[in-house]
Formats: C-alpha cells, sequence, structure tokens
C-alpha cells in the first residue's frame, strides 16, 4: 500500500490531498488540517505531511481505503476512533525521536 501526501497551506492550516493506492483499488482523498490540530498532535511541527501520512496508516489498520471519507477534517478522526488522539500522540513523539 502506497500513501501520497501532498499539503498546501490555506487560512488557519492546510489542505492536503491523499492518494491511497492499494492492491484493488486507488482513492483520493481531500483532508483539512487545522494548525491547532497539528500542535495538538504533533507539536513543533512546521508541516502536517507526516501526520497526515501517520493519520492513513491509523485509518487503514481500521478500515479500508475505500471505506475512509473522501473528503473531511481531520480532526472528525476521533469522533469514529475516540483512541486517534492519544494514538497519534505517541506515533509523532516516537518519529520525532527517531529522526
Amino acid at each position: 500500500m502506497a500513501i501520497e501526501i501532498d499539503c498546501s497551506p490555506e487560512e488557519g492550516g492546510w489542505r492536503c490531498l491523499v492518494i491511497v493506492s492499494a492492491q484493488a483499488s486507488r482513492t483520493t482523498h481531500i483532508v483539512d488540517v487545522a494548525k491547532a490540530d497539528l500542535e495538538r498532535l504533533d507539536p513543533g511541527a512546521a508541516a502536517p505531511d507526516d501526520l497526515a501520512r501517520a493519520s492513513f496508516e491509523f485509518l487503514l489498520e481500521r478500515e479500508s481505503n475505500a471505506s475512509i471519507l473522501r473528503e473531511f477534517e481531520l480532526s472528525e478522526i476521533g469522533r469514529y476512533f475516540p483512541e486517534y488522539d492519544q494514538v497519534m500522540r505517541e506515533r509523532m513523539a516516537e518519529h520525532q525521536r527517531a529522526g
């Protein structure tokens, strides 16, 4: 499975184009990432690319790419998966330590 991320700055945050290529399908998603979400989940990060990728990895562990909404705000993930914020904070902290 491949995940391509392209984030562009917008007022109040970023709009990310995410393309997920799986064995049987390729899906395209638009994800809005607010500056507040980036600061909360990946403190100190200058851009949301790593957070967007980790968020899609999180989603793909739980559902197929065809089941993921085509357009949404990153903060919506926590409404469907209550563990999202905690898991992301841990993964992003680990990523910063490793990188």
